[in-house]
């Protein structure tokens, strides 16, 4: 009877066998086949998400290592919809903690959750304290359950999600604001080092993928922050510089204006202070500060005729292509013709017998203009061109703007614009072109390009910015008949630029500002640049004050300002005044 039935039984194995293979077959065949792959990427949509996750952002600092701007802490607070047990509870909490809009929370929490919507934002930026605050009410309440206000219910925060992230500070708030710039919510530098160097400060983010199930969540990967920044800021001299700025400011009735400070032979700027400024970490209030058309920083981003400071360019260049000498005499009348204008001292005033020396320290627009025409238009805009006027100076912060030189050949230069432009009407630089330009007289000759940064920190390893040089538009010995020039100028004249102790050479600026009717002396650009001490230029100063209401002159608003920049500035470089500098040498 067993032998009989033993075939069925083989029969019955090899038929289980067979579907069992079948089975295993059309499993792995669904596994791989098209259909399968869609139910798979749809699944892993709500498996996880990818992410991109910012790398820290560089922080900067100043010549001596003081931190200016870096990064802290915020929390991105959003709800798990899922997970919530009472949202009358969130939005109490967020209400009274945070000021958010109660009734707003109240609804967005109270929304029932989808596939498409799980977790909802309410808010971003909270300051680390309140999250951490929020953070302990939930444990608080979920160790000891308190009855909510309506009494139907315990209160709790569940379902709160809390995310940490970066967002960039200022520990000095408006300290170099104009020259900092700032970051926005999101994470763009704007303005400029910020602005200059977004890419290298910004580093390199990454995409990740993050599981919804936070048993599967991995610690995530270490990400390089961005580069580093030393600025050549000093932070003394910066805030020295930027507190007699704003006091000038407010003294004078200016409309604002801006100093800068600068070592003429590397470029390397130790202050530069422009009003006004905002604090930093009130990024949002750009707007009302800066209305309009205003500059963030009038020194690299606002032009403007520079006036009498113009003149000690355009005699460098007649010294330097040897059209006059410091001596060279000169009858000044009180008027002088050029392409069919009448040009007229500041005065209106006829000075009579003078050489290329008293013309500088009166100031003579008269004398200016025939030195002009004495070099020509070629040799004239050649010079002007050398010193680097009509284009940007390559300063690195973000926003620069390139000024104007008209010259022969373009449509709206006409010949008597050789005649104005020698005393700085009719001209449009900004304060860091005038800065680079005179450089040339204060370094023997020899330009500097003007930077900011002084040095690079990526990846563990530190690059030196090295001084970069924009040519020699004069020979060394015009640059030292310049200076001392300057120098006996501002002694003859007993200049409020004068500096106790250190000699000093300088040349202040008063500049009309053109209207509808053309120029007019009520309202006027005032400015002073000068360097020292003479015999070995340590420091350039550019002053320049938009619109004074205390005085048209730049004589009475600018030079004092150089004087108590200087007065500074000797203390906080350590440098002792000339007779003790000379003793020492001689020793």
């Amino acid at each position: 009877m067993r032998l009989e039935n033993a075939w069925r039984y083989s029969m019955l194995g090899s038929l289980f066998v067979a579907v069992a293979v079948a089975i295993m077959l059309q499993t792995v065949r669904l596994q791989f086949s098209p259909q399968a792959k869609v139910i798979l990427d749809g699944g892993s949509l709500f498996s996880g998400a990818w992410q991109v996750i910012d790398a820290p952002r560089g922080q900067i600092y100043d010549r001596w290592g003081n931190l200016l701007a870096g990064n802290h802490t915020v929390y991105e607070i959003s709800v798990e919809l899922r997970s919530v047990e009472n949202p009358k509870s969130i939005a109490f909490i967020l209400n009274g903690t945070l000021g958010l809009d109660y009734n707003q929370v109240l609804a967005a929490v109270s929304q029932q959750a989808s596939d498409q919507m799980v977790n909802v934002t309410l808010v971003d930026n909270v300051p680390a304290d309140k999250a951490l605050l929020l953070q302990q009410y939930m444990a608080d309440l979920r160790a000891n359950p308190v009855p909510s206000q309506d009494g139907q219910e315990n209160a709790s925060l569940v379902g709160l999600v809390f995310r940490p992230h970066l967002q960039r500070s200022y520990p000095e708030k408006d300290l170099a604001a104009n020259v900092l710039g700032f970051v926005s919510r999101e994470g763009i530098g704007y303005f400029g080092v910020e602005g200059n160097y977004d890419d290298l400060l910004a580093g390199v983010p990454k995409l990740l993928w993050i599981p919804s199930d936070p048993n599967l969540v991995e610690e995530l990967p270490e990400i390089p922050p961005g580069a580093s920044l030393v600025l050549t800021i000093d932070r003394e001299i910066q805030a020295s510089v930027e507190h007699i700025l704003d006091d000038a400011v407010e003294k004078n009735g200016a409309k604002g204006g801006s100093v800068v400070v600068m070592d003429p032979k590397t470029g390397e700027i130790y202050a530069m202070a422009s009003s006004p400024r905002i604090d930093l970490n009130e990024f949002w209030r750009y707007p009302e500060v800066f209305p309009g058309s205003n500059p963030f920083n009038r020194a690299v981003s606002q032009s403007y005729e520079p006036g009498s400071v113009f003149k000690v360019l355009t005699m460098a260049a007649a010294i330097d292509s040897g059209q006059v000498k410091a001596d060279t005499p000169f009858l000044d009348t009180g008027y002088f013709e050029v392409g069919g204008i009448i040009i007229r001292n500041w005065d209106s005033a006829a000075w009579g017998q003078q050489d290329m020396l008293g013309c500088m320290q009166h100031s003579l627009n008269v004398c200016l203009a025939w030195v002009g025409t004495e070099m020509g238009a070629s040799v004239f805009y050649d010079y002007m061109t050398r010193f680097g006027f009509g284009h940007v100076t390559g300063v690195d912060l973000a926003g620069e703007a390139d000024g104007r030189l008209k010259s022969p050949g373009d449509g709206d230069w006409y010949p008597a614009d050789l005649g104005t432009n020698t005393f700085g009407q009719g001209v449009s630089v900004t304060p860091i072109q005038m800065l680079m330009a005179v450089s040339a007289i204060a370094n023997r000759g020899q330009m500097v390009t003007p930077h900011i940064v002084r040095s690079l920190v990526d990846n563990g390893n530190q690059y030196d910015i090295q001084p970069q040089y924009a040519g020699m538009p004069i020979s060394k010995e015009t640059a030292e008949i310049m200076s001392e020039m300057l120098a006996i100028s501002l002694e003859n004249e007993g200049s409020e630029a004068l500096v106790s102790g250190y000699r000093m050479a300088g040349k202040t600026g008063t500049a009309e500002i053109p209207g509808e009717k053309g120029y007019t002396r009520e309202i006027t650009n005032t400015s002073f640049i000068g360097w020292g001490p003479v015999d070995d230029p340590r420091f350039i100063v550019y002053v320049w004050l938009e619109q004074p209401t205390s005085s048209i002159w730049g004589s009475v608003v600018a030079a004092p300002v150089f004087k108590e920049v200087v007065e500074r500035l000797v203390v906080l470089l350590n440098l002792p005044p000339d007779v003790v500098r000379f003793g020492l040498t001689h020793e």
